[in-house]
């Protein structure tokens, strides 16, 4: 009997030296976390940067459409007219997946209203043709897009092209946090990414879009800023700002399976903060 509580004891004791050894190497949790099912994810204070819970994210993944809030940031700090009547036309196509498209080429649409297509729909036309009618076209424009992400501290992103469909638009998590926390300080993306619906005349056509975010417009979410992304290798991703309680969070998500997980994952965040009334830092174990 003696021995097999010794085995116990000995088993025991180097349990808790490996659960010790796990929980310093990821940072130490007073709360088990959310429970997140997306790859990757970081969630902070969006006031002062406080990591409340974080989960590999300093991996530097393909970032789809996410890729918009740069772009949306580079348009609007180049000042162009959006009234201006911009022509969409075949340099505006993608050959690759993605490439479909509810903007016919020819149409005429205002710089601001392919800008609300892009942050609120993801339309990835809209955001080729915003590039393309910069100064010094699309190479100029995604110049622009990498000056300003290594200008807003993004040390580990790289844009190869403004919609996103390009699997070379690199990032992590930490710097897409720093990208949401830009983005919301610009009260017209946070406008256009957060419209439920928007409706643009496109020749004798009028189209209506929706949100590509569910929660948005949800009576129990305030969204302040967001942006959804898709392709093939990034996964399902869902980058926000929105208010939980009187504080507000940014949360990154990616690589998630499904665009129903992304929200429950979003819903997930809401309700583990809620729980701790005030958040504790944890950080996840793989």
């Amino acid at each position: 009997m003696q021995g097999r509580a010794g085995k116990s004891i000995f088993a025991g004791a180097m349990s808790a030296l490996i659960f010790g050894l796990t929980a310093n190497a990821a940072g130490t949790a007073s709360s088990p976390g959310p429970g997140l099912k997306s790859a990757a994810a970081l969630i902070t204070d969006a006031s002062n940067g406080e990591v409340l819970f974080e989960r590999d994210a300093g991996r530097v993944v393909p970032i789809a459409s996410i890729t918009k809030l740069m772009t949306a940031l580079v348009v609007l700090d180049g000042q162009q007219p959006l009234d201006e009547k911009v022509e969409i036309t075949t340099a505006d196509r993608w050959s690759g997946k993605g490439a479909f498209s509810r903007l016919p080429v020819g149409a005429k649409i205002t710089r601001g209203d392919l800008l609300k297509l892009a942050l609120m729909a993801s339309e990835n036309r809209a955001a080729k043709t915003l590039a393309r009618n910069y100064p010094g076209g699309t190479p100029a424009f995604v110049r622009t897009m990498n000056a300003k992400a290594k200008a807003l501290g993004m040390s580990r992103t790289k844009f190869d092209d403004p919609s996103g469909l390009s699997s070379n638009n690199v990032s992590n998590a930490r710097d897409l946090a720093k990208l949401v926390t830009a983005a919301s300080r610009d009260t017209r993306i946070r406008e256009f990414s957060t419209l439920e619906s928007h409706a643009v005349r496109a020749g004798r056509s009028v189209l209506t879009y929706r949100n590509t975010n569910l929660l948005v417009g949800k009576p129990d979410w305030d969204i302040l800023v967001q942006k959804t992304g898709f392709t093939n290798d990034a996964g399902e991703c869902l980058v926000m700002q929105a208010m939980i309680g009187d504080r507000a969070v940014n949360m990154v998500l990616m690589n998630s399976f499904g665009k129903l997980t992304r929200t429950a994952d979003a819903r997930r965040v809401r309700k583990w903060m809620e729980a701790q009334g005030e958040p504790t830092v944890a950080a996840a174990t793989h």
